[in-house]
């Protein structure tokens, strides 16, 4: 079976698993939704909106007030309408990444070093490769369990993949757009900003330049050499003001989003509520990250300058990443995605999934990672772990807290060492190594 003619039936089956009573049980599962992700706090501020209430006023709506909007108006609450619209974001996201795969291998000349030792091996051809990236998404529980629980990391998700897609194919205004929403409803999106805008000034990208790390404008051909040097020379300035405008357009969407959500509240109260809850973790819910316990215990007195440090050790990644794998800026969103899904402050199990999702759109890679069984078997540890911990702890009364939080920090090193093996093969694809040779890290 295709690939494309699989997605209506496991659509299909999505449906039929919604018509079951498993979204009733994990609707409120810290793991699928957090505090900024809960379908029931989505619905909470959608109900006090329509009674003439500022639904941020009692602090459990943390939405973006663009989805309070829309929820509002054209999209549907309902168990059916939401059913058939969550099923619908997740047909897109895997059409999304179908097609980010057939972008990222068009050009065989371009990525031949990368894929030899891909396709040395049978099952990483090309046509498995692709079946594989389709079925990790459609039926990871990583994504399939918040798309039952109808969190709003769904969308996130779908956005996320569909902003990368239209960056690919080299449509800035859209891709720009949609940049600037994923922004607006999910803040730590905001590491993104850079090597999306690099897959759009890359001439090559998305196509893999990691087995050959130069920037997708140079030439290999040194015949006029001096010309060449001049007409870069003259093509630079261009260059600059073309990303200077792009950065423009780009604040600008997110400057009209941010005032449309101000409209639709009536004040600019969402910024500190919604953005603020982001950066200030005000609302210490557990969820599956590591900040939540750390703040819980904190001294108040010390409060601000952990949590400027917590929201800006993200922040120092973007340079480094995006240097480091200019040659490929697509690999390079791809780690920054890995790391949002680590550090953000409110993440869910879909923000690993799409992590995981996007791997095998990255094949030359697949032969040198390092530990993928030791990472396959501590997120499996963690997922067994955490609900464990939740339910000793606030079912049964017989753990505590640490339980929960050390069962986190399980799945956060889960989350490190897929984020820490990706950057160590997406490195170590540009050597080629003789006989009797070897790569080793100082």
């Amino acid at each position: 079976m295709k690939v494309t003619a699989a997605i209506p039936a496991l659509l299909t089956l999505r449906l039929a698993l919604f018509a079951t009573s498993i979204p009733h049980y994990i609707k409120d599962d810290y793991q699928l939704a957090s505090a900024v992700t809960s379908f029931a706090r989505l619905k909470e501020g959608v109900f006090l909106s329509g009674k003439g209430i500022d639904p941020y006023t009692g602090g459990v709506f943390l939405h973006s007030p663009i989805l309070l909007a829309l929820f509002s108006t054209i999209l549907p609450l309902s168990n059916l309408g939401s059913a058939l619209l969550w099923s619908a974001l997740d047909g897109l996201t895997a059409w999304c990444l179908v097609s980010l795969w057939r972008l990222r291998s068009r050009s065989v000349n371009d990525r031949q070093e990368a894929l030899i030792v891909a396709l040395s091996v049978p099952l990483f051809s090309p046509a498995k490769v692709l079946t594989l990236d389709f079925y990790r998404y459609m039926l990871n529980p990583y994504t399939l369990l918040p798309t039952l629980a109808r969190s709003t990391a769904t969308i996130d998700t779908a956005l996320t993949v569909f902003t990368l897609l239209l960056a690919c194919r080299k449509q800035t205004g859209p891709a720009l757009l949609a940049l600037a929403a994923l922004n607006h409803i999910s803040l730590p999106s905001v590491l993104i900003v850079a090597p999306v805008m690099m897959i759009l000034r890359d001439s090559r990208a998305p196509v893999s330049g990691l087995a050959n790390p130069s920037p997708g404008d140079d030439s290999n051909d040194k015949s006029g050499a001096s010309d060449k040097g001049k007409e870069k020379e003259i093509a630079r300035p261009v260059k600059i003001w073309a990303g200077f405008l792009m950065v423009v357009e780009w604040a600008t969407y997110v400057g009209v989003l941010a005032f449309g959500g101000r409209v639709a509240i009536g004040s600019w109260s969402w910024v500190w509520r919604s953005w603020g809850t982001v950066v200030t973790m005000s609302d210490a819910t557990p969820n599956c990250g590591l900040w939540w316990y750390f703040f819980t215990e904190m001294f108040d007195h010390y409060r601000p300058f952990f949590l400027f440090t917590f929201s800006a050790h993200p922040l120092i990644y973007i340079a480094p990443i995006c240097m480091k794998f200019k040659h490929d800026p697509f690999y390079a969103a791809y780690i920054l995605l890995g790391i949002i899904a680590m550090l953000k402050s409110y993440p869910t199990l879909a923000d690993a999934g799409l992590f995981i999702s996007l791997m095998p759109l990255f094949p030359e890679t697949f032969t040198y990672l390092r530990h993928p069984l030791p990472t396959f078997l501590l997120h499996l540890h963690s997922a067994l772990l955490m609900p464990l911990a939740s339910h000793l702890w606030l079912s049964q009364g017989t753990g505590n807290a640490n339980f929960l939080y050390a069962a986190t920090l399980v799945f956060g090193l889960a989350n490190l060492a897929m984020v820490v093996d990706a950057v160590w093969a997406g490195l170590r694809a540009a050597f080629v190594v003789e006989d009797g040779e070897e790569v080793v890290q100082l």
